[in-house]
């Protein structure tokens, strides 16, 4: 059933190049004041969705449409009503930032007072106020990235479309574009799609997550949602070391009483159950001499999540 609320509408929207389906057959609606997070690995067809979504490439089959507007047919509707962030983001150098952001203004039609308003207002809320008269050549990434997200909200967008927002960006940068982005709905009501593999990041921000996977959609909801879903399943993941890390330590982890599997990824062992082995598994190895260096269960962390569907649904 279509969602009333929709404002994007996606329908079997498929893109190919030659042989290869970089977008296969997807359905998406995004409500209107959310934030969606495209998520997954690049080559996932995330980009490409974004693409088709602002009318740059079109669609092999499918469409979509954004507050009613044809994004194949109609991109001039479309560019009026959505706000782009490319991933990387490109000013004039030799020109300031207030420069730049004029500029953009007056390519958008805006009434000249009302851009040196919106300039004034945009540099103070994303914090560059003290480097607007700079040469944009000379700002670092997260400046750059700050002043891209002000650029975007000069002709005031319903929809904003960010392509990894916060790539390349220090910690204390990327916690004040993630709070930027947050803003956008919640004080603005704008309807912001994030494009990411920051998977922590992502998870701080989005009201939902779509999942790709070679083109394809491959779990799309609220991450609760997702994270019910997995654990319907019936099955526990536990990560484990301790030391020291020999056969004996194997021998000890498969007696544990429950314990269907142990594999090891990235030097620490998952274990899979269909109950809570922590406190069973403790037990054994400690009375067997091991010191315990790491005990956790996966509980539907945006990581884990993303993990599991792609043990799933990638061969």
């Amino acid at each position: 059933m279509a969602d009333k609320n929709a404002i994007v509408r996606i329908e079997n929207l498929t893109k190919k190049y030659g042989e290869v389906v970089a977008v296969n057959n997807l359905n998406l609606e995004i409500e209107e004041g959310e934030v969606f997070g495209l998520l997954g690995p690049n080559g996932a067809g995330k980009t490409t969705t974004i693409l088709m979504l602002l009318g740059l490439t079109e669609p092999s089959g499918g469409k979509a449409e954004i507050y009613g507007h044809n994004c194949t047919r109609d991109p001039i509707g479309v560019k009026k009503v959505v706000g782009y962030l490319p991933d990387s983001v490109a000013f004039y150098g030799d020109m300031t930032g207030r420069e730049n952001l004029r500029f953009t203004g007056e390519l958008n039609g805006i009434p000249k007072k009302e851009i040196e308003e919106r300039i004034d207002t945009l540099l103070k809320r994303v914090g560059m106020e003290e480097y607007a008269d700079q040469k944009a050549r000379t700002y670092s990434r997260g400046m750059t990235q700050r002043l891209g997200i002000a650029d975007v909200l000069m002709k005031d967008p319903k929809v904003v479309l960010l392509d990894e927002p916060t790539l390349g960006i220090d910690p204390e940068g990327m916690r004040e574009q993630l709070i930027l982005i947050k803003e956008l709905s919640v004080k603005d009501g704008r309807t912001v799609i994030v494009s990411s593999h920051m998977l922590y990041q992502v998870q701080q921000i989005c009201d939902r997550v779509g999942i790709f996977s070679h083109g394809n959609l491959v779990a799309c909801g609220p991450i609760e949602k997702l994270k019910e879903e997995l654990s319907g399943e019936g099955y526990f993941e536990t990560e484990f070391f301790a030391a020291p890390d020999n056969d004996e330590l194997l021998a000890a982890m498969r007696s544990v009483k429950g314990v269907e599997s142990v594999d090891k990824e990235k030097g620490v062992y998952v274990l899979r159950s269909k109950s809570d082995i922590r406190g069973a598994l403790a037990e054994e190895t400690l009375k067997k001499g091991f010191s315990l260096r790491h005990l956790r269960l996966r509980t539907g962390e945006l990581e884990d999540i993303y993990r599991r569907f792609f043990e799933k649904e990638v061969v």
